[in-house]
C-alpha cells in the first residue's frame, strides 16, 4: 500500500496503481476534471501511463461554470 494526498486527504491505494484506476477509485472517471501531481499537470492522455507513488499529492480540480 502507498498512501497519497487527494485534495489534502489522505488515502491509501495499492502500489503501482496508475491515475486513471486511481480516479475510477475516487469516482472521478466520468466527469470532467484536470489533475495535478505535486503540482504538475497531467494531461489527460497520459493518465493510464503515470504510476502513482508514495507520499505523491494529488489534486484533482472540477471546472466551475458561470459569470
Amino acid at each position: 500500500m502507498i498512501v497519497v494526498s487527494l485534495n489534502n486527504e489522505r488515502v491509501e491505494l495499492p502500489a503501482d496503481t496508475p491515475l486513471n484506476e486511481a480516479l475510477q477509485r475516487w469516482q472521478y472517471a466520468d466527469q470532467p476534471v484536470a489533475v495535478a501531481i505535486n503540482s504538475e499537470f497531467i494531461p489527460r492522455a497520459q493518465y493510464p501511463q503515470v504510476v502513482l507513488q508514495n507520499s505523491d499529492q494529488v489534486d484533482v480540480v472540477r471546472p466551475v461554470g458561470g459569470g
